[in-house]
Formats: structure tokens, C-alpha cells, sequence
């Protein structure tokens, strides 16, 4: 999968196989809403649960950097440090991620 910037990044979401167009910046919490997938949340996507985690099957470089405050909260909420925070992680080029509920 191509991790080049794009204008509108391919978002993949596995294994329900849904897949959509987003605009640069948009995070994989809106993304997965959009694609009508379900997305687990208890803070409205503020970034306080952690809940939201996804785990990057192909162009992690394609997200927006892990803040230090992701991180923090993954801790917080003893998550797996290898999952992203879909409301935080934004696409900025193609990738594709899974969640355990899909």
C-alpha cells in the first residue's frame, strides 16, 4: 500500500473490507463512522478512553505522528502501545487498520 501524501487517502478497514476516500487530516475514528462501522468510544472522541484503538496493518507512516499525549493516555488506560488511537491518528495518505469489534 502506497504511503505517499495524497489529497484524499484510501482508507482501508479490514476485515469488514469497507473502504473510502477521506480528505487529508481526517482522522480513522471519522473515517470508520463514515464507513458506517462502529467505532468505540466513551469520551466523544477526545481522546481521554482510549477505547478507540486500531491497529495499523499497512501505512503507519501515513498517520499523523503519535503525540507524547497519546501515548500517555494509551498508558493510562493500559492499551497495547502498538495501537493507534483512531481519534487522534489522522490520514494523510493510504492506509489500512483493524479493530477487534469489526
Amino acid at each position: 500500500m502506497d504511503a505517499a501524501p495524497s489529497s484524499q487517502p484510501l482508507v482501508r478497514f479490514q476485515p469488514s473490507g469497507r473502504t473510502l476516500r477521506v480528505e487529508r487530516g481526517t482522522t480513522l475514528f471519522e473515517a470508520a463512522r463514515r464507513a458506517g462501522l462502529p467505532m468505540a468510544s466513551a469520551c466523544g472522541a477526545d481522546g481521554i478512553c482510549a477505547r478507540c484503538g486500531v491497529r495499523v496493518l499497512a501505512g503507519a507512516l501515513a498517520l499523523s505522528p503519535e503525540t507524547q499525549a497519546e501515548e500517555r493516555q494509551k498508558r493510562r488506560n493500559r492499551i497495547d502501545p502498538a495501537l493507534r488511537l483512531a481519534c487522534r491518528a489522522a490520514a494523510l495518505g493510504d492506509v489500512e487498520v483493524t479493530a477487534g469489534y469489526w
